[in-house]
Parts: structure tokens; C-alpha cells; sequence
């Protein structure tokens, strides 16, 4: 008989951290539970924006060990799946040199147009398949370079941040590859680093010299100091798509016919799974992007500054007194006038940290449509263009692939926003099936249980989650101001 497993999902967002214990009973019944979470606060330090990565490691280790004491025996796995981006440099000792820099930081400021001006995109691209963003570790690390940074030129490896605690867990240094596709820094045709483009930027070499790993790569047992610490003797800890979007999209529960996935939070990651990457002239100019997934797939995706516009209205609100939940705010934006204005959202604009509402008022101002005022009508704009680029990402998709795609699945933390879900039906003209909210640690948990060989397949799991995570149906409502409102839209994008 098979036995029931119990494995721990440690998954790292830009605005939040969680702990996660899921059990896979004897009769393939899946349940999770949340048994930790934490904030994922940046700190500014002079003039430089830095994870608290050392903070995120004291918030990790206690809840391992409440996750220890919820599942009440051995845990089969535990892996970390965390966002994309960056990185820590280690030194000769193995020891962390500095504490890793936001991709928010404006360091970055520049540096796509340094980069191309010494190889071209359209190299770049053809070497990587990457999306050009300016806060991808490749401009990361130019920007080191330019300004001879001593701890670049002290550093002998670079570990994103999922790799970096795994090494803390397990004292193995790897790079498991769904995240190193991110870094515009591989070469996803031969699974290795993108040495030419890498020696042309004249970036250093021995920074890349660690293994690059498979999803559902065994890394070696928790250390022992931290297994007894914790009460998790024996404990494997295995690399799951490391890449939060890698992890969520392993668990949207596709079936056969096409379907886009679209992952919703901080970012929205919207895409499909394919066989192979799509590196040719027309995801060149489409800027769409290719990375890694599970058992041999490719997402084939583009990056959208998502709920970050929302998340940022209500920061900067609260830090002038006015505290508002996230459900007030749907209700509020609910309660506006509709099509008032649009926004670009993924304009290079709204990328940093500041005053949100103001920068979307400027935009509006700046493109001679209404001025949104108050708080609902600021963030049913940021809505409405959200869903408005949605449907400009899935006609691409279409256009990409050579196939039409009636369903969207939303996944994440936005698949509770059923505004949201409902506009992007309405803007698309697709239906939009919602759920699994933690899509991201269950299919951190899928890799694990197909590494320690509790699941034969990917498509097993996902039919496990369709049994335990009802979905929920937004069908599109016919409107013709949308249409409208999208070629608004169109010409604001350019």
C-alpha cells in the first residue's frame, strides 16, 4: 500500500513569504496547509534597495520546524521556490559577500542600452530567448562590471536567491535551471551558460562555474546542525522549479486542449507550455520570453507589472494615513464609473518603488484622458488597462503559436480578485477559470513528490489538484466600450 507523505513548500513572493506543509494521503488525496508566513520587506540602505535575505532565513527555519511539528513525523522533501531576478555572490569561503540587491534598485537605469550597444539585441536574444527588462541579472551584473564593484571581482558564484538557500539548507552549491533561464544569462538551446554573450559583456566566467540542475533534483539531506535543530533527521531537500512561475504553471491544472496560464500577483506571468523555446524574429519584437519548466517544457511567456500598480497605491495610501484593505479597494474600484482612463502598465514608469496614484494620474494627464481622483477610480484604471494588456498578451500567444486559446486559467494570490478575473474575461473574450490560489508551493510540492517518485507524471499531479482545488468560472460579458477602450490602449502602447 502506499503510504501518505508529507512534504514542506517554502515559497518566497516580492511581498510576502509562507511555509506550507502538504500531505499526499495513501489514496491520492491532496491537502496543503499554511503553517508560517511572513513579510518580504525591502530595506533601503543609503542610495541601494537590498532583500533582508538574513531575515527571510530566520522567518524559513521557524516555520521548517512548525512544519515539522504539523505534519507530527519525517517529511519526504522540502524545497524553496522563490521570485526570479537576483542573487547573492559568494566568496571564496562560501561565504554570502553582500546582501543581495532589489531588482528594483535603479541601478539598472541604462543598462539595456549598454548592453546592446556593445552586442546587438537581436544577438542577445537568439543566445537567451529572454524577455529585455532592465532589472534582469544580466543588467544586474553589467552594472557591477561598469562600476568595478569589489565585491563582483571578490565574488567566485552566483546563486540566485533560491539556489543561495538551498546551499544553507543542504551545503550544496547548484543552479537549478528554471531560474537560471530568467537571468538572461543561459542559452536555453544548450542548457548551458551563454558564455559568448556573457565573455562580450565581459562579465566574469568563474561566477557560472556550478552545476546547472533539473526540477526535481535531489540536492543531498538537511544539514545536520539544522536537521536536529529543527527535528527533521533525514529530511531531503530537493530543488523544485525554483522559479515561483515555474512551480505555479507545474500546478495549473491544464488539460488537452490549449490553454493560457496566467499567473497573478506582484507580476503577472502570462504564457503557455511548450516543447521547445519560440527564439525567432516575432517574439524578438514582441518581446516575449522563454524559460524554463517542468519535464522538459518552455514557458513561453511575457512578464506584466501586474498587481504591483494596486500594491503600491495601497502602500503609498497607508503611508499618508489612509488604510485600506485589499477587499475595500475592489469594492471601491467596483463602485467607479468605468472606461475613464487607461494606462500602459508595463510602462518603465510604474517599475519603481514611490507614490503609485500619482505616477497614474500623471500618465493620464500626460496622455489627455480623464485624471482618475479618488482611490476607486485610480485602481479600476490600473484594473481595466491590466485586463487590456491581458488581451493584448493572449492575441500574441495566438500569433506565436499558431493556435487559437479559449481559456485562460489564473493561478496565484489574483485568483482571489474576482473583479479582476471578470474583466480580464470581459477584455479578452475568453473564459477565465480561477484557482489554485497556491498554485506556486503546490507545485513546488508535484516536483517533489516526482523526485522521490510518489507521482510517475506531471499530468498525474495536475489531475490531483483538479480533484482537491475547485475552480471557479468567469465567462466574458459582451460590452462594446472594451473594444473601445482598447484601442486606447493600443495607441498608448505604441
Amino acid at each position: 500500500m502506499t503510504a501518505t507523505l508529507n512534504f514542506a513548500a517554502v515559497d518566497l513572493g516580492a511581498e510576502s513569504g509562507r511555509v506550507m506543509v502538504a500531505e499526499l494521503s495513501a489514496t491520492d488525496a491532496l491537502s496543503l496547509s499554511e503553517v508560517h508566513r511572513f513579510a518580504n520587506v525591502p530595506v533601503l540602505v543609503g542610495d541601494t534597495l537590498h532583500w533582508d535575505v538574513l531575515r527571510l532565513w530566520g522567518d524559513m527555519r521557524q516555520g521548517l520546524g512548525l512544519a515539522a511539528h504539523a505534519a507530527g513525523g519525517p517529511l519526504a522533501g522540502l524545497g524553496v521556490d522563490t521570485w526570479g531576478l537576483d542573487f547573492g555572490l559568494l566568496g571564496r569561503d562560501g561565504g554570502l559577500l553582500a546582501n543581495p540587491v532589489h531588482y528594483r534598485d535603479r541601478r539598472t537605469e541604462g543598462m539595456v542600452a549598454a548592453a546592446t550597444r556593445r552586442v546587438p539585441a537581436a544577438e542577445i536574444f537568439a543566445q537567451t530567448g529572454i524577455q529585455f527588462m532592465p532589472i534582469n541579472t544580466l543588467y544586474q551584473l553589467l552594472a557591477l562590471a561598469r562600476q568595478g564593484s569589489p565585491v563582483l571581482e571578490a565574488a567566485t558564484r552566483l546563486l540566485t536567491i533560491p539556489d543561495l538557500f538551498h546551499y544553507w539548507l543542504s551545503g550544496e552549491q547548484a543552479n537549478e535551471f528554471s531560474n537560471a533561464t530568467t537571468t538572461q544569462c543561459l542559452n536555453p538551446a544548450t542548457g548551458d551558460w551563454a558564455w559568448e554573450l556573457l565573455d562580450r559583456l565581459e562579465l566574469p566566467r568563474r561566477i557560472f562555474g556550478g552545476p546547472i540542475i533539473p526540477p526535481g533534483t535531489v540536492l543531498g539531506p538537511l544539514g545536520p546542525a539544522l536537521a536536529a535543530e529543527l527535528g527533521l533527521a533525514n529530511t531531503p531537500v530537493i530543488a523544485p522549479a525554483t522559479h515561483d512561475t515555474g512551480s505555479a504553471v507545474a500546478a495549473t491544472p491544464l488539460g488537452d486542449a490549449p490553454a493560457i496560464y496566467l499567473s497573478s500577483g506582484t507580476w503577472s506571468l502570462m504564457g503557455v507550455e511548450v516543447r521547445a523555446p519560440v527564439i525567432n524574429d516575432l517574439s524578438l519584437k514582441y518581446n516575449f520570453t522563454n524559460e524554463g519548466g517542468v519535464g522538459g517544457t518552455f514557458r513561453l511567456l511575457k512578464n506584466i507589472m501586474g498587481l504591483w500598480l494596486v500594491q503600491e497605491c495601497r502602500r503609498t495610501w497607508a503611508a499618508q494615513g489612509h488604510l485600506y484593505d485589499y477587499a475595500e479597494l475592489m469594492a471601491l474600484a467596483e463602485g467607479a464609473p468605468a472606461f475613464q482612463s487607461v494606462v500602459a502598465p508595463s510602462d518603465e514608469r510604474f517599475l519603481a518603488m514611490g507614490d503609485m496614484p500619482a505616477r497614474l494620474r500623471a500618465f493620464c494627464e500626460a496622455t489627455a484622458q480623464s485624471v482618475p481622483v479618488t482611490p476607486g477610480a485610480v485602481i479600476r484604471c490600473a484594473l481595466e488597462s491590466l485586463a487590456l494588456e491581458y488581451r493584448w498578451v493572449a492575441e500574441r500567444l495566438d500569433e506565436l503559436t499558431g493556435r487559437g486559446h479559449a481559456v485562460i486559467h489564473v493561478i496565484g494570490g489574483g485568483a482571489r480578485n474576482a473583479l479582476l478575473n471578470q474583466f480580464t474575461a470581459d477584455a479578452t473574450g475568453r473564459q477565465v477559470l480561477a484557482g489554485p490560489v497556491e498554485a506556486t508551493a503546490l507545485g513546488n510540492v508535484l516536483v517533489q513528490a516526482l523526485a522521490v517518485g510518489r507521482l510517475g507524471a506531471l499530468a498525474e499531479g495536475r489531475a490531483l489538484i483538479r480533484q482537491a482545488f475547485p475552480l471557479e468560472t468567469f465567462d466574458p460579458r459582451p460590452d462594446a466600450r472594451w473594444a473601445a477602450a482598447y484601442a486606447t490602449y493600443l495607441r498608448l502602447r505604441g
